[in-house]
């Protein structure tokens, strides 16, 4: 058996076809969408991540702006420009690029951002309606996640899911995403005990670890629906070959190049899996989708009642 591959570029595309319609709604009523996006220092993989952002916005029609604070800021700076950030109504999503220098508080930072404005869905409040199962802004990743599992008909109610890991941006809004679909969830991690014998009783497995292909074939439950968060750059050639003896190509171009991307589950598991996301390609292109689709939501939570309003006014 070979896993069905989940392909989250395809999906991907379905969903920014979908917003691109919700922007010429907004748009056609004056409300023109905008993410703020603010990236620190020099770091090469932030400068990656941000420029893939705002390439997404120019391809949906979204307004973006870029702040570039050095990377000698000070927290009290920070949490100046968030706070004029918050003001400015032409702006819709705020997105502080992780991680900030060690000297900012990060925390105090996010959670400066207007809840109403946290498109990464990082604020305590966010995060309050989505544990209360009220309307909000979701993590990206996890909400990507639950879009792959709904376009690609995984039936969720009643099944065992397993998430493998518990961080507050994939882990636990994970597992809440999934109770609210009436999943039943087992949250796991490095110091569970039997993790293996855990993980193979998931129907569906979310592996957001950060190791690379930690989970391993035989913790995979035969025909299970696994989603792989994790991307990590493999440089060794030890552990490349351990990863990729049966995929010669990828072996090939591990060599050539000198490094690979890798999910936190091995390879091999397309052997055993119903279905499964690759990496890359699975996971990382709907995170940067649902950021646009926060962005998009934001706008029309924010500022519809305030263009409507007026309307409704001169009714009689």
């Amino acid at each position: 058996m070979t896993a069905r591959i989940l392909n989250g570029n395809a999906i991907r595309d379905q969903i920014y076809s979908e917003i691109h319609s919700q922007i010429q709604q907004l748009t056609a009523v004056g409300i023109w969408p905008g993410l703020a996006t603010v990236l620190v220092g020099e770091n090469p993989a932030s400068k990656i991540y941000v420029n893939s952002k705002i390439a997404a916005c120019e391809q949906l029609g979204l307004a973006s702006s870029r702040f570039t604070p050095p990377s000698t800021v000070t927290t009290e700076e920070l949490l100046e420009l968030v706070c004029e950030l918050n003001a400015r109504d032409d702006v819709d999503g705020i997105l502080v690029q992780l991680p900030l220098p060690p000297q900012v508080d990060s925390k105090k930072v996010l959670e400066a951002v207007d809840p109403a404005k946290d498109v990464d869905g990082f604020h305590p409040v966010s995060l309050g309606h989505l544990v209360s199962g009220r309307p909000g802004l979701v993590a990206c990743t996890p909400l990507g996640v639950m879009e792959i599992l709904r376009r690609s008909e995984v039936t969720l109610e009643g099944a065992n899911a397993v998430v493998v890991g518990r961080s507050d941006i994939v882990g636990k809004p994970m597992a809440l995403l999934l109770m609210h679909a009436h999943a039943t969830v087992t949250i796991c991690h490095s110091k569970t005990r039997d993790l293996a014998g855990v993980v193979r009783r998931g129907d569906i497995v979310v592996a957001a670890i950060g190791r690379a292909g930690m989970v391993l074939p035989d913790w995979i439950q035969p025909g299970a629906t696994v989603i792989d968060v994790g991307t990590n750059r493999v440089t060794d050639a030890a552990e490349a070959e351990r990863l990729f003896a049966n995929f010669p190509e990828r072996l090939a171009k591990f060599r050539e190049k000198g490094s690979a991307l890798v999910g936190d589950v091995h390879p091999d598991a397309v052997q055993v899996a119903g279905a499964l996301t690759p990496v890359p390609g699975g996971v990382g292109p709907l995170t940067i989708a649902m950021l646009m689709s926060n962005t998009v939501k934001a706008a029309r939570l924010r500022r519809m009642n305030s263009v409507m309003q007026p309307a409704a006014a001169r009714k009689p």
